[in-house]
């Protein structure tokens, strides 16, 4: 399970109309690479994948992940910092033993 935070929720509903995707939500993923093995990725999409995990958030922002990712990141909490110096998607993920200096990487 992924929790999404209200500042998360308001962004996510933000970006989507933005760029007019109606009904559509977040995909957030994993990569290797980063300075600490794993990367989060991101993209706006229209829909969900058929084997995606699909979490709801405040105001109807939705989150798909893919079966892979979820299993490194399930149980993380998915917030927007709205800090002037760090603007961006912040995660608390109780699997990282680490990350990196900027937040974009970590290690199991």
């Amino acid at each position: 399970m992924v929790q999404i935070t209200e500042n998360a929720s308001k962004q996510i509903v933000k970006m989507l109309d933005k760029n007019g995707i109606v009904g559509g939500g977040l995909r957030v993923g994993l990569k290797a690479g980063g300075c600490s093995g794993y990367e989060y990725t991101f993209a706006w999409e229209p829909a969900p994948r058929s084997d995606d995990q699909v979490f709801d958030g405040p105001a109807g922002a939705r989150v798909f992940i893919d079966p892979r990712s979820l299993r490194l990141i399930d149980g993380t909490v998915l917030d927007y910092d709205t800090n002037l110096v760090s603007k961006g998607f912040t995660f608390n993920n109780p699997n990282a033993k680490s990350t990196c200096g900027c937040g974009v990487s970590f290690s199991v």
